[in-house]
């Protein structure tokens, strides 16, 4: 069923049926988790993995490093660039549409067509980048621009390993290594280079169909894809927004949201001009005022005995409150005596409302 859905499809694209009659049905396939972001460089940034590049591998990986970053060509396209097809002194390279890229397949190279149809096209080169491709063309004979030291084809996976990681991930974590190498932008990938230079043309406000003419990619809409064109104006902005990027100032830190804190800014260290410096005031030693109050007679014991104890601060009655009317106590009677009231037969009051002197209110004869 899918085979022939895809023939339909496919038949439909050429005109050879008005339409595909079966539609997949693609329900209960949405992607639930997020896609993470792809990794970028800025024009700092690319120069540093290049210059690091240098160090690990040669020349060469630095060149194909800058022209992946300046041109947003693809991997497979760079590697399988040739000699014919480079012309400097128009200033562009060709994506050939049947031979435009290298395929290796197996273990084995095999050139072949690009990615898609829109991906064959013509590529301008900024100044500098025709400088550097001319002079680097002169050390070798080879077919293709871009080969290794040994004048070899390119192995992605080789050159990953060997210099794309070291040089942007850095190998601090490796003992002694034999260059020593810095992060840059850790876990950037070669195609992370394409994404950076179509991020730098949306900053610097290329049209979508200029950044869709020089990345190879197809624009959905079939009428603006064949009603716009790139004019000279458009191919001139985008030969400068690496540069514009790059002069542009830095944008000022946002504000925290509500709920995070951010650390107050530090303050700068200014030193006083030169000249005399100022007098400073003084002011008077301030000393605690005597008292004019006059001493008090020492205490004198002759004899020397101890003085008496103070006398004992007299009890003081508390006034009666006002209380509910007390239950008839309970009364008993002992031989040869009268009547008493019972030993704690008045716990049921209060202690504020007892007597301070006899507190359980007892009557002996």
């Amino acid at each position: 069923m899918k085979i022939l859905t895809m023939m339909l499809a496919d038949a439909a694209d050429e005109r050879l049926i008005p339409a595909n009659p079966i539609q997949p049905r693609r329900r209960g396939r949405r992607r639930h988790q997020r896609r993470p972001e792809q990794l970028w460089a800025t024009p700092e940034q690319v120069v540093a993995i290049a210059l690091q590049a240098i160090a690990l591998v040669g020349l060469w990986a630095a060149i194909l490093i800058i022209t992946a970053a300046w041109t947003g060509a693809r991997w497979g396209e760079l590697a399988g660039l040739q000699r014919i097809n480079t012309h400097l002194d128009d200033g562009v390279i060709v994506i050939d549409p049947d031979i435009g890229a290298l395929h290796e397949i197996n273990g084995h190279f095999e050139l072949g067509p690009p990615k898609t149809a829109a991906s064959a096209r013509t590529i301008t080169l900024p100044p500098f980048l025709i400088t550097l491709l001319r002079a680097f063309l002169d050390t070798h004979q080879h077919p293709h621009v871009f080969v290794t030291a040994d004048h070899q084809l390119l192995r992605r996976s080789n050159f990953a390993r060997r210099a794309m990681r070291p040089a942007a991930d850095g190998n601090l974590d490796r003992i002694r290594p034999r260059v020593r190498t810095q992060p840059v932008v850790p876990g950037l990938h070669f195609h992370g280079l394409r994404h950076g230079h179509k991020t730098w043309m949306i900053a610097d406000g290329i049209p979508e169909v200029g950044q869709a003419r020089r990345l190879g990619h197809e624009i959905p809409d079939d009428i603006r894809e064949i009603y716009s064109h790139v004019a000279p104006e458009v191919e001139a902005r985008i030969l400068q927004a690496p540069a514009t990027l790059a002069r542009r100032p830095r944008q000022p830190p946002r504000k925290p949201r509500h709920g995070h804190t951010q650390a107050p800014p530090a303050r700068r260290l200014t030193t006083p001009p030169p000249g005399p410096a100022a007098p400073q005031e003084r002011r008077p030693l301030l000393l605690p005022r005597p008292s004019r109050r006059p001493p008090e007679p020492a205490a004198t014991n002759p004899c020397g005995t101890q003085p008496p104890p103070p006398p004992p601060t007299p009890l003081r009655r508390r006034k009666p409150t006002a209380t509910a009317p007390s239950r008839p106590q309970p009364t008993g009677t002992r031989p040869g005596s009268g009547t008493f009231r019972t030993v704690g037969s008045d716990s049921w009051r209060s202690r504020s409302e007892r007597d301070p002197i006899n507190p359980w209110g007892q009557t002996f004869p």
